[in-house]
């Protein structure tokens, strides 16, 4: 009987050393482009995560940096969110993507060459290649001159219009950061260089619709600045 046990306990010693010995062994297995599976669209491929990872595969399942690779396909391939888990069985990574939904056309300049794409809810710039072509049938705003620190005052003026009676066709960043928006009715708006004034000037620009709205005055209107919200200056045609 004691004989017989301690072949069991042996028995059941070398099953977990067997099951130590291949899950290392698995671990230190190179992962291949068959072993990478994509899940959350269908817009990228394999391909993609090899060619936008500053991993150099095929690569070791062990040395494979989730979080280096996380932030170089959110980075590189204008996504939302990215997850990655090393997996034994099945062998491989598992990634899932989030892409970003445009709403708006997007247009910025990178060592003097324009590159066009579009712009999320969060303001940030999606390139062209990386956008999904059925959210791009009902945009109507046009952003111009887009840059990394213009993102937080985008995403305000996307997240103010839902609330706000105005529809904007066109938002312009100059070279030196002045902002001048294009309202369906109301045409060209100058809203200056002070970000923390924005939410106030499209406030306005809300009110003005209103109150222009009652009395047709749309087709007088040349221009609006609003660079000192508490003084706006409304141009007019001359006939």
């Amino acid at each position: 009987m004691k004989n017989e046990k301690k072949f069991n306990n042996r028995i059941f010693l070398l099953l977990i050393l067997f099951s130590i010995s291949s899950i290392t062994l698995k671990t230190l297995k190179k992962v291949n482009i068959q072993d990478i599976r994509i899940s959350g669209s269908k817009l990228f491929s394999r391909n993609h995560v090899i060619r936008n990872s500053s991993l150099k595969f095929p690569i070791r399942l062990i040395l494979i940096n989730t979080n280096l690779l996380e932030n170089d396909l959110k980075q590189n391939l204008s996504l939302k969110n990215v997850s990655i888990n090393r997996e034994l069985f099945p062998f491989g990574l598992k990634v899932k993507v989030s892409p970003r939904i445009p709403i708006a056309y997007g247009e910025k300049t990178l060592n003097d060459e324009k590159i066009f794409g579009y712009v999320d809810k969060d303001g940030i710039f999606i390139d062209r290649k990386n956008a999904n072509e059925e959210n791009l049938k009902n945009l109507t705003i046009k952003v111009f001159g887009w840059e990394e620190k213009f993102k937080n005052i985008l995403s305000e003026i996307f997240v103010t219009q839902e609330n706000y009676e105005f529809e904007l066709a066109k938002i312009t960043f100059s070279p030196n950061g002045f902002l001048t928006v294009e309202e369906k009715d109301l045409k060209t708006i100058f809203l200056g260089f002070n970000p923390n004034l924005i939410n106030y000037q499209l406030q306005i620009i809300s009110n003005l619709k209103n109150e222009f709205k009652k009395n047709n005055f749309f087709e007088k209107i040349d221009n609006i600045d609003l660079t000192d919200p508490n003084q706006p200056k409304i141009k007019v045609f001359k006939p």
